[in-house]
């Protein structure tokens, strides 16, 4: 395993879901992760086929990490009315892993959060996951009940969280 200093650095940057080209890279990393432990479901299925259609043009948003050229993770933001958004398909590419990106998508997504008016964010998660849940927790994320996220439709969600958020703080 490799660990120079150029295979240990953080994506370049972050940008909002720009083109066709991202919304393939958007679908083939989520079908990454999920296929590894779980199958797609027809929820999976419907967002990942028309990711602006049913997430942006619904006034949510995606974004990607990118190293050059090339999309290497994803997160999006999906507003479930009053304030509540859903922190929803974040994804690194496996060979990208361990270098934060993660950390920078959940830290891009929550910011651009506040930046649209959010009040909570809630996710789903599956104790599959636990180095997912581990940097959610890390961030400010807590643990609660099914119901305290509202409708999560994924049969792999065993793990529900939640995060206050106050819109003119930044993190």
């Amino acid at each position: 395993m490799s660990t120079s200093r150029e295979t240990r650095t953080p994506p370049r940057e972050i940008t909002p879901l720009r083109d066709d080209a991202d919304a393939r890279a958007f679908r083939a990393l989520n079908e990454a992760w999920i296929t590894t432990l779980f199958a797609l479901e027809p929820d999976d299925e419907r967002v990942l086929a028309d990711p602006r259609g049913q997430i942006v043009d619904r006034g949510g948003a995606v974004l990607l990490a990118r190293d050059g050229d090339r999309a290497i993770g994803c997160v999006a933001l999906i507003p479930e009315g009053d304030g509540v958004w859903e922190l929803a398909k974040m994804a690194v590419d496996e060979a990208a892993r361990g270098r934060g990106t993660g950390r920078r998508l959940l830290v891009a997504a929550i910011a651009e959060a506040r930046r649209r008016g959010a009040t909570t964010l809630v996710l789903g998660s599956s104790v599959d996951l636990p180095a997912a849940v581990h940097l959610y927790e890390a961030v400010g994320f807590r643990h609660v009940a099914p119901e305290e996220v509202g409708h999560m439709p994924y049969a792999r969600a065993s793990v529900f969280m939640r995060m206050e958020l106050d819109p003119a703080e930044t993190r």
